[in-house]
């Protein structure tokens, strides 16, 4: 009885670790997919040159910043371009 009781109650705290992590994962994913489209409309609209900079274009480090650290990734780039510093 007591076996019984414990697999219960492990495969509900497997259940609920891993919905906690599929529900993490979805903010992080689409947190990461607003960030490269940002970056892409930004490019497209060629908004940074609407400032008198050039655009931020598309190499590793711009898309790795704006895939992990999404839409505060593509305003720190933008912030460091207005500043000068370019990747």
């Amino acid at each position: 009885m007591t076996d019984v009781l414990v697999a219960i109650l492990l495969i509900v705290a497997i259940i609920a670790v891993v919905y906690y992590l599929v529900k993490q994962l979805s903010v992080l994913l689409i947190n990461a997919i607003l960030g490269l489209i940002v970056l892409f409309f930004l490019n497209f609209f060629h908004i940074m040159q609407w400032m008198g900079k050039p655009d931020l274009g598309y190499n590793l480090a711009t898309i790795l910043i704006c895939a992990v650290g999404g839409l505060p990734g593509v305003c720190i780039l933008v912030l460091l371009n207005i500043l000068g510093i370019t990747l």
